[in-house]
């Protein structure tokens, strides 16, 4: 398990992240969502050891990062943004050497292992250098696993990929999630939507939220609305519907079709039947449309 408390960490007089506070269970995967530079990367580094924090804690199965740094990074496989990689080798021998810097006994057997849940059997015998950015990713993610940490921290695992490549990384981070526990950044909402349990939402250095997809969306303040077709000859059907509880707002479109708007926790639905049953309107068609976790990232984000 995971566990980071209060956690801050300053740069002179410039705070890249204030207080934060968060718990990722075994066997979790969690998306670490945020815009860039909101200080996903800092909390990375500072999770596998790279850096120190300012003050707060990270515990990792109950031992402190800063105390126990060099024996719980046996623990952990870190993919960083920038990947760095050796173009000038082969994959096999990058694999062997970063083995041998870790360590590992039986490295062949294990090399073999990562190897395959990577997909890197034809890539083998290639040099780095002539490797996709796709495959380069995988290469990553291989040495990430080697050792077979029960933690891995991948940063921006997909960026600069194309949809294809990121598909397939998002595949392989599915795949290591059913017996890993894996927190990955990402400002991608898609990533946290197709492989992730839970999102942490990062901004500007402080959590503003954290939940599974739907728990988001529900505790979001934002707004859902609710589309209708509704044949009537009354003129005042507008006010009409504005009066019912939980409507904020009603525009009308054109050939008797209008958008009502409500918070996104109330589900008018069933009032706009019974004032149509009441007043004796047809009603042709009613579609209700709720607030995406696109909506929720980009109303917690772009706040100051």
């Amino acid at each position: 398990m995971i566990s980071v408390a209060k956690l801050t960490k300053k740069y002179g007089n410039t705070v890249a992240l204030q207080d934060i506070t968060f718990e990722i269970q075994s066997g979790e995967v969690v998306g670490f969502l945020g815009p860039n530079g909101a200080g996903k990367t800092t909390t990375m580094r500072i999770l596998i050891g790279y850096i120190s924090a300012t003050s707060g804690t990270v515990t990792i199965n109950t031992h402190q990062v800063n105390e126990h740094s060099k024996n719980l990074r046996k623990k952990i496989g870190y993919l960083p943004e920038s990947n760095p990689l050796y173009d000038s080798v082969r994959v096999y021998e990058y694999l062997e050497f970063i083995a041998g810097t870790k360590s590992i006994q039986h490295a062949k057997e294990e090399i073999r292992r990562v190897i395959h849940v990577c997909g890197l059997e034809q890539k083998v015998d290639a040099l780095i250098s002539e490797l996709s950015k796709g495959y380069r990713q995988r290469v990553g993610l291989a040495a990430a696993l080697l050792g077979n940490p029960d933690i891995l921290l991948l940063d921006e695992p997909t960026s600069g990929l194309d949809p294809n490549q990121a598909a397939e990384i998002r595949k392989v981070i599915r795949e290591i999630g059913k017996t890993k526990t894996i927190l990955f950044s990402t400002h991608i909402l898609q990533e946290v939507q197709s492989a992730c349990d839970r999102a942490i939402i990062i901004h500007q250095g402080k959590i503003v939220a954290q939940g599974t997809i739907n728990e988001l969306v529900h505790n979001s303040k934002g707004q859902s609305q609710v589309r209708v077709i509704i044949e009537s000859q009354q003129e005042s059907i507008v006010e009409e519907l504005k009066s019912l509880e939980g409507v904020k707002e009603v525009s009308y479109l054109k050939n008797h079709e209008y958008v009502l708007t409500s918070a996104s926790h109330e589900d008018i639905r069933r009032s706009i039947f019974q004032l149509c049953v009441t007043k004796g309107w047809v009603l042709l068609e009613m579609e209700r449309s709720a607030q995406s976790l696109e909506d929720v990232f980009r109303q917690l984000t772009t706040q100051s």
